[in-house]
């Protein structure tokens, strides 16, 4: 299964994730945007547009780590993912 990974290094919780990831062997991209525009820009597009994310923007979160799975699964539980592998 191959993952797409949205977060920052400034994150705990997606360098957790990273951890995690590495240690299954999963196949997986991580798209840190605090050093990449163009990785900030694709997450916030997706941010604005899904409405996973409604409660985290009330909540005045970020909503990382998040992860899309290449089923088209869009899920901000790193469980969720991690049972999957």
């Amino acid at each position: 299964m191959k993952i797409i990974m949205f977060g920052t290094n400034a994150c705990k919780d997606c360098l957790e994730a990273v951890k995690a990831l590495d240690e299954r062997n999963a196949d997986y991209m991580y798209l840190e945007f605090s050093e990449s525009t163009a990785n900030l820009k694709r997450f916030l597009k997706l941010r604005d547009t899904e409405p996973l994310f409604e409660e985290v923007k009330k909540k005045g979160a970020i909503g990382v780590p998040c992860f899309k799975l290449d089923d088209g699964t869009l899920t901000l539980d790193l469980q969720e993912v991690l049972d999957k592998l």
